[in-house]
């Protein structure tokens, strides 16, 4: 029987390695795409929010004499241009053409309590620093104004005034790590990356083994060879099963060598984190990979063998998709976290046992749950499967 399904699985990955389509799909891409991905995210988000921070921003006052001072700290500072000649009513027309950047509204002070400046900017942006920037001099100017107030009222010390302006100061002392805070904020994207290069792996070499071979007309051939046609589906689901896992280790392998050239470069809390992933974690979210990959092969091969083409096959796996993408965005909702419960939802388990391994809170006992209810689920699907192949009708299928 081995040797039957051995044969079987040889002669078919020798099929497979001839596509070119293939071999991209479970070879190239997930070991170059990785880690360009991860280069060109860092860098992005590295260069805009340093172009946000010192970039000159053109700005437009109105009613500045009311705050004469507030206007020093601006022209005091680098990185503000004033533009003159623009009507308050104009200020969104102006912002919107990006002929100025943010407009400030001075109101008249008021009798008693604060004076609300207006700052009017395009808040769409991800990267604008602009509230940032400006609230940071007007923090200063409000500084200036509450300390020569109360030095007016004898508070000369700065103990003093702070304790009259702030008497009660809550420290917050988080219990979290930062590997933990930003494993949280950035954890969804990579199981969701891992998963549908696990699933991409699966796709052409299915429709292959099975559609492809109908319309090639080698399926016949091969069922008249003598051997069990469960041990003719098992070698198949094989090939399948081995370019999933190819190419969900070759996603996790360029993941690896991206941290190891790149990590030590990266600074501040970034680099802990990404420093901060071991090759155990690593290791661990592959062995979450290959009961997925078995289930994506047992689902992929029983389209395959239903559909009467190649053709047939793609529309039938377009809306599968969805069905693998769906419960894996679902572990990046707010409050979907970790549980017994959620650890028997397929896919949703893998990719929340593989955020919590990157934010190094994996709660092992979890673990072990995930992997048994995702093998247990492969386990029905290739039982379906062997069952579907033995089928005249969906073999054969006019």
């Amino acid at each position: 029987m081995l040797h039957n399904i051995l044969t079987v699985f040889a002669k078919e990955l020798r099929e497979v390695l001839r596509d070119r389509k293939t071999l991209i799909f479970m070879c190239v891409l997930p070991v170059a795409l990785i880690p360009l991905l991860a280069s060109v995210s860092v860098k992005f988000v590295t260069e805009a929010n340093e172009k946000a921070r010192t970039e000159t921003l053109e700005y437009a006052v109105y009613h500045q004499e009311r705050m004469p001072e507030l206007l020093h700290g601006f022209d005091d500072v680098t990185g503000f241009a004033r533009v003159d000649g623009i009507a308050q009513t104009e200020i969104a027309a102006a912002i919107e053409d990006e002929r100025i950047d943010f407009a400030l509204v001075i109101p008249e002070p008021p009798e008693v309590g604060a004076a609300h400046i207006e700052l009017h900017y395009n808040t769409a942006s991800q990267t604008s620093k602009i509230d940032d920037r400006v609230e940071e001099i007007v923090d200063a100017y409000a500084k200036k104004v509450q300390t020569d107030a109360l030095t007016q009222l004898g508070l000369t010390t700065a103990e003093a005034r702070e304790g009259i302006l702030t008497p009660v100061v809550v420290d917050t002392h988080s219990t979290a790590d930062m590997r933990e805070v930003i494993g949280e904020a950035a954890g969804g994207l990579l199981p969701y990356l891992f998963i549908i290069f696990c699933f991409l792996g699966c796709l052409y070499p299915a429709i292959d083994l099975a559609a492809g071979e109908k319309e090639r007309g080698t399926l016949e051939t091969l069922l008249l060879a003598p051997v069990p046609r469960v041990q003719l589906v098992i070698g198949k689901f094989l090939v399948v099963f081995v370019a999933g896992v190819t190419a969900a280790v070759l996603a996790i392998v360029g993941m690896g060598a991206w941290l190891l050239s790149e990590g030590q470069e990266l600074r501040g809390a970034l680099g802990e984190v990404v420093n901060s992933v071991s090759t155990l974690d690593l290791v661990l979210i592959g062995a979450m990979l290959i009961p997925t990959a078995a289930i994506f092969a047992a689902m992929l091969l029983s389209i395959s063998i239903y559909a009467k083409s190649f053709k047939e096959a793609q529309s039938y796996t377009a809306p599968l998709n969805m069905i693998v993408i769906l419960p894996v965005a679902l572990a990046m909702m707010p409050g979907v976290e970790l549980d017994g419960t959620w650890a028997m939802v397929p896919l949703t388990n893998t990719s929340l046992a593989i955020k919590e391994l990157i934010k190094g809170t994996m709660d092992y006992t979890l673990l072990v749950l995930i992997l048994a209810s995702t093998t247990i689920l492969a386990g029905l699907l290739l039982g379906f499967c062997t069952w579907w192949f033995r089928r005249e009708d969906v073999l054969f299928r006019n």
